[in-house]
């Protein structure tokens, strides 16, 4: 994959897509709004956390656990989405810790839906996230002091998605210009939208 956005156009990305859409009742196309934003934001945040050592071990730990396996990407058509939030859930917790209720919230505001919403489709999407990292690590025997580059080539080039505003939606508090300059690169528009539609017009196959 050049990027981890390169997932949601695969089938199991669509599964995922269906699912979560399935159970919140949003559209697809929000949805989909919705992993953009949210897969660079967890890489992101996971890079913040492996910068102490605690951080790390704890991310290998769970990389290393059967559960996060490829049966987890292969059995996802399958899956009880109530288990995907469950697991989800506490995923995030360790993830995003006490910036989660922002991130979800700035997430919500940008797509335009209830933040209840926007955290059951991030809950659904972290376990598929982790199975993801998991699978690459074993595939290229990836040891705890190369997490980082693992994590790094996963995120590859997420569109405008760069390190310095990964960073910035981390720590946003609900400031509505940033909000507004995300929407702007999602939906297209806006001084830094795109012509073709945006990050979420290209997942599409929009123009």
């Amino acid at each position: 994959m050049a990027s981890i956005l390169d997932l949601l156009n695969t089938q199991k990305g669509k599964e995922l897509i269906t699912k979560a859409s399935e159970r919140t009742g949003e559209s697809k196309e929000k949805v989909t709004g919705v992993i953009g934003i949210a897969l660079p934001l967890l890489l992101g945040a996971m890079k913040r956390n492996i910068s102490s050592a605690e951080g790390k071990n704890s991310l290998n730990r769970a990389l290393n656990e059967e559960k996060h396996g490829e049966e987890y990407l292969e059995n996802l058509e399958n899956i009880d989405p109530q288990e995907m939030t469950s697991e989800g859930g506490k995923i995030l917790n360790h993830i995003l810790g006490e910036n989660q209720n922002n991130i979800i919230s700035t997430v919500a505001t940008t797509m335009g839906m209830k933040n209840s919403n926007a955290a059951e489709i991030t809950k659904m999407l972290a376990p598929l996230l982790l199975s993801v990292l998991a699978s690459q690590k074993r595939k290229e025997k990836v040891e705890e002091p190369g997490l980082e580059n693992l994590i790094s080539s996963v995120l590859g080039s997420s569109g405008k998605f760069d390190d310095s505003l990964i960073e910035t939606l981390l720590d946003n508090k609900g400031d509505i210009n940033i909000i507004n300059d995300v929407k702007g690169m999602i939906l297209g528009g806006g001084k830094t939208g795109k012509k073709d539609g945006g990050i979420l017009g290209g997942m599409l196959g929009g123009k």
